[in-house]
């Protein structure tokens, strides 16, 4: 069951980014909730195994969403990959936490991103864009991740999220 529902997750962020979300932008810009769940995927169960998860994560969602293919794919890997490392470093009960791995990680992907973009496009014109919305996202995925983070850590330490051999 825990793998169906990270299999679920992705794709039911897109699906409420693209309609719900959509309708109520925060200076001009929505979250981005598979980057959420995929840095709250790394920070409780470490580097590797967040990258692998948001590699699969961006590539459903270059897919989906029919853009470059791998630039989130391996931006968000990338992502999950740094902010991994702090795992075995925090106390991830608390909810903090959450909010500053989604602040890190929303600033770090949008990096990522804008470089991957002028290295495919060649001009800073088009991806100059992602910097224009950053800060309403920094605000939006900042809101939603207290209670998100929230309801994925209890979900991964005692509800449907958690390992089998944990409990």
């Amino acid at each position: 069951m825990r793998y169906l529902v990270l299999i679920l997750i992705p794709y039911l962020s897109i699906f409420f980014e693209t309609t719900f979300l959509g309708f109520y932008p925060v200076m001009g810009s929505i979250p981005d909730l598979v980057l959420l769940f995929v840095v709250f995927y790394a920070i409780l169960n470490g580097s590797e195994k967040g990258a692998v998860y948001g590699f699969l994560c961006g590539l459903f969602k270059d897919l989906y969403l029919g853009r470059f293919i791998g630039l989130n794919a391996v931006s968000l890997a990338l992502v999950a990959l740094i902010v991994g490392r702090w795992e075995p470093k925090v106390y991830k009960e608390n909810f903090m936490v959450g909010l500053i791995v989604a602040i890190a990680g929303t600033a770090a992907n949008a990096i990522l991103v804008f470089l991957f973009m002028v290295m495919a496009r060649g001009d800073t014109g088009g991806a100059i864009v992602i910097f224009t919305g950053l800060p309403g996202q920094i605000i939006y995925n900042a809101i939603l991740s207290i209670p998100l983070y929230v309801w994925y850590y209890r979900s991964s330490r005692k509800g449907i999220l958690r390992l089998s051999n944990k409990r």
